[in-house]
């Protein structure tokens, strides 16, 4: 399949690759399932002795990677521990010079949706842009970039080693599982990521879907209440 028709098909799925794409990062997590314990941390059936990890330490370990990064400003930060740990966030990868148009048609998209958030976004909900071009998107361009779309307060464009991005997007789901398809990074897909970590609830939505239908798909995550627990404010 061509990446235009997947791309075409993807947009067309709407709130059902939702569901999709929660099942498809479920299924890949639990190829784990005979090493780790998905219910309770308990003793490895093995000599080791030592606790099997809960789900929550689970996911972070295999779709969570705290890989270093720098932001569209210039700071360092750590992928889990300063941007995802205990927060709702809405992630994409994307280029600065995209080919097809793909990333200039959803970054434009999530701008709508931001605006739709309000004051929520950089409150409580962080949006997260990671480039696929390392190498070309450093911090100053993607900071020209985020000034072109008139992005908001709470949405951090970021940058990093060209190994920790590929690791990164293959951890969080967005990779092909063929290998040729997967090597050809032009080849990507207008989705978002999008977690409230607290609760290990996370899905997947198409970026280019009309935006007060990915302001509802957001919502139906975001608004559930997290009992006893304050999500981090931002990171000064």
């Amino acid at each position: 399949m061509s990446a235009m028709t997947r791309r075409a098909g993807l947009a067309a799925l709407g709130l059902t690759s939702v569901a999709a794409g929660l099942a498809a990062w479920t299924r890949k997590t639990s190829s784990h399932a005979d090493a780790i314990d998905l219910v309770r941390p308990q003793a490895d059936s093995a000599n080791s002795g030592r606790p099997r990890m809960d789900p929550r330490e689970r996911i972070q370990r295999y779709h969570l990677p705290n890989v270093a990064l720098v932001t569209h400003d210039g700071k360092p930060v750590r992928f889990y521990d300063d941007l995802v740990k205990g927060r709702k966030v809405v992630i994409n990868f994307m280029y600065t010079t995209c080919a097809d148009g793909t990333c200039p048609i959803t970054t434009a998209n999530l701008v709508q949706v931001q605006k739709l958030l309000g004051d929520r976004v950089g409150r409580d909900v962080f949006f997260y842009s990671i480039t696929l071009s390392p190498d070309q998107d450093t911090p100053a361009v993607l900071a020209r970039y985020a000034r072109a779309y008139n992005v908001g307060p709470g949405w951090t464009f970021l940058t990093g080693k060209p190994d920790d991005i590929e690791r990164l997007r293959k951890a969080l789901g967005f990779g092909y599982t063929d290998p040729v398809e997967d090597a050809n990074k032009t080849n990507h897909v207008g989705m978002v990521r999008y977690g409230t970590e607290p609760l290990m609830i996370w899905g997947m939505a198409p970026g280019m879907a009309n935006p007060k239908h990915l302001q509802t798909i957001l919502l139906w995550e975001f608004d559930r209440p997290l009992p006893g627990k304050t999500l981090r404010a931002p990171i000064a």
